[in-house]
């Protein structure tokens, strides 16, 4: 059985470094946005499939997590920003010969980012694969209202300075660690080993308060033009969407098949927000049969495969 490790280069792009694992040599690039407060590590269960499936695999540490720079000040985390990094590190793949089609795969705020970058056509996109983040249109409708701004209610105490950094971090940051065993529904996929790896990077110095500088540039900057009047996304787009997500309600996806022309979507019950660290199995089989062209599978309770469905 051919084996595809993972190993960590730093990328220059956009005039940052970035820290990024790399999985396999394919032609085609297959590009992983990271989420909140996650890191490149979130997609460690993904990258050796994209690997087996003929791509080269890159999952950076977005700007602030890790080791990739860390810009000073909230505006350089302003979504224009964040949108050029992606621009970046794909004109870095092809400057290193990875020459074939992109498949761009995010996760919460990796979906924010991607979204839009897709809606915006900054670069081409072959396939879109989005987990547990609405299309943004969606989202920005459905955030003026009371069940959502509920569930919402972090994003406004993100924006009180310094003091969600003092609380995040407080006891070895064990409010980082909480964020994915308190909301997860299999516990046992975030053993004291993963929960470390999250503390440890959110109390790099520095780290916390970039990660909280998305939620703090993306409140006080207009929402893209794209959100407010998308184009009809052409790129084939898998969405997949753990149910149990508190943070962001199953009704976001509802209405996402008026506004991308080739949409596929598939639910997970049973399955936090956290769905490719949560159900890897499921997630990656239904990952394999839609790019290889075969029917994606259904996933029952738990997120296991449904074979036949």
């Amino acid at each position: 059985m051919t084996t595809h490790p993972i190993r960590t280069a730093y990328i220059e792009a956009n005039g940052l470094a970035f820290e990024v694992d790399i999985c396999g040599e394919g032609e085609k690039l297959a590009l992983l946005l990271h989420g909140f407060p996650e890191s490149k590590y979130s997609w460690r269960h993904q990258m050796p499939l994209f690997a087996a499936l003929g791509y080269t695999v890159w999952a950076p540490n977005l700007r602030g997590y890790g080791g990739t720079t860390r810009p000073k000040g909230r505006d350089a985390y302003a979504l224009t920003h964040l949108m050029d990094d992606v621009a970046g590190l794909i004109d870095a793949a092809r400057a290193r010969g990875i020459s074939g089609p992109t498949t761009l795969v995010a996760h919460d705020w990796g979906g924010v980012i991607a979204w839009t970058f897709a809606l915006a056509g900054i670069r081409p996109l072959e396939r879109f694969i989005v987990m547990n983040l609405p299309h943004p249109a969606i989202f920005a409708k459905s955030v003026r209202r009371w069940a959502q701004l509920k569930r919402s209610w972090y994003v406004f105490f993100f924006q009180i300075p310094w003091l969600p950094e003092k609380i995040l971090l407080a006891r070895h940051a064990h409010a980082i660690g909480r964020a994915f065993s308190g909301m997860a529904v299999d516990k046992s996929r975030f053993p004291e080993e993963v929960l470390e790896h999250y503390r440890r990077n959110a109390l790099i110095p520095g780290a916390m308060t970039a990660m909280l500088n998305y939620y703090r540039a993306g409140f006080r900057n207009p929402p893209p033009e794209v959100w407010q009047n998308p184009p009809l996304l052409e790129t084939p787009t898998l969405m997949i969407w753990g149910e149990e997500d508190t943070a962001l309600g199953k009704e976001l996806t509802y209405g996402t098949d008026q506004l991308v022309s080739d949409l596929t979507i598939r639910y997970l019950p049973q399955v936090s927000h956290w769905v490719q660290q949560e159900a890897p199995e499921t997630v990656n089989a239904m990952i394999r049969a839609w790019i290889e062209g075969r029917h994606v599978p259904q996933a029952g309770l738990g997120g296991r495969l449904l074979i036949a469905d």
